[in-house]
């Protein structure tokens, strides 16, 4: 059975940041790629990053290039976003997925 069971989301200023995990199970892990996205309120689930675990191969969207960074820990099954320089507009519940697998969310809120 495929598990994401995600962890560090919360409550930061504009301008702080925080790091999320994702820590997966039941599935090869290093032959998957995995992605973190997001949905704010009122909108659409968009992608943020993504990363091929194999080559270690990243893509980060547009709107938080610069700001976030994906990675993982392979011996950990784990992938992390790490968020710097957060923004209002940043504020969502993020999940991470692989293939139809997702996580159950956290919630990041950045106050202004």
């Amino acid at each position: 059975e495929v598990q994401l069971v995600e962890s560090g989301g919360g409550l930061v200023q504009t301008g702080g940041s925080l790091r999320l995990s994702c820590v997966a199970s039941g599935f090869t892990f290093s032959d998957s790629a995995i992605g973190w996205y997001r949905q704010a309120p009122g909108k659409e689930r968009e992608g943020v990053a993504y990363m091929v675990l194999r080559d270690g191969d990243t893509y980060s969207e547009d709107s938080v290039r610069g700001r976030f960074t994906i990675s993982s820990d392979n011996a950990k099954n784990t992938v992390y976003l790490q968020m710097n320089d957060l923004k209002p507009e940043d504020t969502a519940v993020y999940y991470c997925n692989v293939l139809q697998y997702w996580s159950q969310g956290s919630q990041v809120t950045v106050s202004s």
